[in-house]
């Protein structure tokens, strides 16, 4: 048997960053596989760091890890939570990867001492990049290309995709370019002469768009979708119009009814065979939108000012919510701001608590003073990867009589270094790519809080971390209540952690946010929106 042939749908962005590719390329995707298609979502990124591993949160937002332990773009979050199917390291590709990849091939002397050039040398391994999924045998692959046309960053992209559509065939690729119909208030009007800049250099490149989506404040009216139409080259059919909406999750469903997907099927020459399934989409979105009831709860981290450093927590909130019919409100609290003599009005009202995953000392005080609050007035809590770490500390300190209990991660010569630096890591120097990454195994101890949630004794839970629980101080924990409840079965390593006689004081390692889809919402945020309700029932 022939292998079938891959489809290929290119993303790109212009007139300003920030649109949405990322959103419009995981809705298209949900369509698709909808449908019955199998499909994927790749990202490229134009910026020279080898991936987001080393970058600031505050300037790149939250740093997404992969199955395989691939640290990625945010983007690749959303396409998870949309297709509920996990990406790879393939799934996302760095303008440092590529540059990485062919000098390393210029050293070996692969290049038999040729010049190596942009054109074909960097291009030809953007090209093998974008292809390699397709061995996976996906019938569509989408690729989202970071930045806007006419970046400096992203020249070498877009004359990848145009030689890549001259030796796939017009009918197995197609291009989709985002852009923006900015409204004047002063004339009252939208505003295509952006978009029809913005399609004339793409096509400058060598490249023209099949379909123009328009990020918009208004409806366009129909003289100028066909005038756009008209100036892009496409028919006035492949005119998507895309308004702002309260979710991002009612994206998909908007763009069905401009059948969306059917137009991108109709350029690849794909069947479109009735109706995409979206029943339990749907169901999704009338859950979130009609809630029975509501929480709050309080995110205490130190990057709350960028709200894209914790994105898949707050997804996963919205997920665990809508399965719960529960309204979950976010207080986003500072940990720098919390001292002893505020943290109560600061925390006043609350109904749950989740202590943020990061790095580094800033902030940590502040946390370990709302662990502290939680766990005396008997609020639900969370805590995430460092998170688990403060609860630890904290308790240490209050109740183990441990005063100057610590992580070596900020007092390297603490008496009580109840968080230690994992062996494996200790002789670690560089930064990127080099702590424990992606998914472990974890088994979970019966009749606990951490059972009860999963259903289950065997797990697996991803992971992005240097430190953990020291075990040489596990009993003098679990003889004050405070026990092991979820350890990897092959190195013994405390994977979670849980107060007995507390509602819901449970600290996890891993970062179970990255596993929450719509499809099948995380269950520890599942339990800990219950716990909240419940204590909000009874306060």
């Amino acid at each position: 048997m022939s292998k079938k042939t891959t489809k290929y749908i290119f993303v790109t962005g212009g007139v300003t960053s920030s649109l949405g590719k990322g959103i419009i390329s995981a809705s298209l995707g949900m369509l698709l596989k909808s449908r019955g298609y199998n499909v994927t979502i790749q990202k490229l990124d134009p910026y020279i760091n080898i991936d987001p591993g080393t970058l600031n949160p505050y300037e790149h937002g939250e740093c997404y890890v992969t199955e395989d332990g691939a640290e990625t773009d945010l983007d690749l979050g959303h396409y998870e939570r949309f297709l509920n199917s996990p990406t790879s390291q393939n799934n996302n590709v760095t303008t440092g990867r590529i540059y990485q990849t062919v000098i390393d091939k210029e050293r070996r002397g692969d290049f038999l001492g040729k010049t190596v050039q942009v054109i074909p040398h960097i291009t030809n391994e953007i090209k093998r990049r974008i292809q390699i999924l397709s061995k996976e045998n996906y019938d569509i692959i989408i690729t989202e290309i970071g930045g806007t046309v006419g970046d400096i960053e992203s020249l070498p992209y877009i004359e990848s995709v145009r030689q890549l559509r001259w030796e796939l065939g017009e009918t197995n690729s197609m291009v989709i370019h985002l852009t923006l119909l900015p409204y004047l208030s002063a004339s009252g009007e939208l505003k295509t002469k952006p978009s029809q800049h913005s399609v004339r250099q793409l096509m400058e490149y060598g490249v023209q768009a099949d379909v123009l989506v328009c990020r918009t404040e208004h409806k366009i009216p129909k003289d100028q979708r066909a005038k756009l139409a008209q100036f892009c080259n496409v028919s006035a059919s492949n005119v998507i119009e895309c308004l702002d909406l309260p979710t991002i999750y009612e994206v998909p469903i908007e763009l069905r009814k401009q059948k969306f997907d059917e137009v991108v099927l109709n350029e690849l020459c794909l069947p479109v065979n009735g109706e995409p399934d979206l029943a339990n989409w749907k169901d999704f979105l009338k859950k979130y939108k009609n809630p029975k009831k509501s929480v709050e709860i309080a995110l205490v981290g130190k990057y709350v000012s960028l709200q894209d450093s914790y994105k898949s927590i707050s997804e996963a909130f919205i997920h665990a919510g809508a399965s719960q019919q529960t309204e979950v409100n976010i207080r986003w609290v500072y940990s720098g701001d919390l001292e002893n003599g505020n943290v109560e009005e600061i925390l006043k009202g609350i109904d749950g608590m989740l202590i943020a995953p990061g790095f580094g000392d800033r902030g940590i005080e502040g946390k370990i003073i709302a662990a502290r609050y939680a766990r005396e007035n008997k609020i639900p809590v969370l805590g995430i990867c460092l998170g688990m770490q403060v609860i630890t500390i904290e308790f240490a300190r209050n109740i183990l009589d441990m005063a100057s209990a610590n992580s070596a991660e900020f007092d390297s010569a603490t008496e009580f270094p109840v968080i230690n630096l994992m062996e494996e890591q200790k002789n670690v120097t560089e930064k990127g790519g080099t702590m424990r990454l992606g998914s472990w195994k974890c088994t979970v101890k019966a009749g606990t809080k951490l059972y009860d949630a999963y259903g289950a004794k065997n797990i697996t839970e991803r992971h992005r971390h240097r430190y953990e629980f020291n075990s040489d101080y596990i009993q003098e924990f679990e003889d004050q209540n405070f026990i092991a409840t979820g350890k990897n079965p092959d190195t013994g390593l405390v994977e979670a952690v849980e107060l007995k006689d507390h509602p819901f004081y449970v600290g996890v390692q891993y970062h179970p946010e990255y596993k929450s889809t719509v499809a099948n919402p995380h269950p520890l945020f599942k339990a800990l929106v219950v716990a909240a309700a419940e204590y909000k029932t009874n306060k």
